[in-house]
């Protein structure tokens, strides 16, 4: 992945999304929407987000263990996270603590519901 930063994702842009089984996204919207999935498109920003949304909130000093990777992968991996909106973090003392911006992932998961399909007798 590039050093570039994504950009910070509108939360109203993607609020205003119907869900693509009911009507094709245009570029606009999907320019909004595509950065929260390329960043969980990452297996490591996959499993730190399965572990932040796990818990009310977690510290890095309890995510930076469960990977093989330096601590600075891990801290650019969480900021990616957090720059499209997918986390908040709030630094206490020397830690940052991470939780889940639940707003962000209903509104992506009304974006990818799709009405289950009827069956048509042949």
């Amino acid at each position: 992945m590039s050093k570039q930063s994504l950009p910070v994702v509108d939360l109203q842009a993607v609020a205003c999304c119907s869900p693509i089984a009911v009507r094709p996204m245009d570029a606009e919207q999907a320019a909004v929407v595509a950065p929260m999935f390329k960043a969980l498109g990452d297996p490591i920003r996959l499993r730190l987000m399965s572990m932040i949304a796990s818990v009310p909130e977690i510290c890095v000093c309890d995510l930076t263990p469960a990977f093989d990777v330096s601590g600075p992968t891990i801290s650019h991996h969480l900021k990616v996270l957090r720059e499209t909106g997918l986390v908040d973090a709030e630094r206490r003392g020397t830690w940052v603590w991470y939780r889940v911006r639940p707003e962000v992932f209903r509104q992506l998961g009304a974006l990818l519901d799709v009405p289950a399909a009827t069956s048509v007798d042949a």
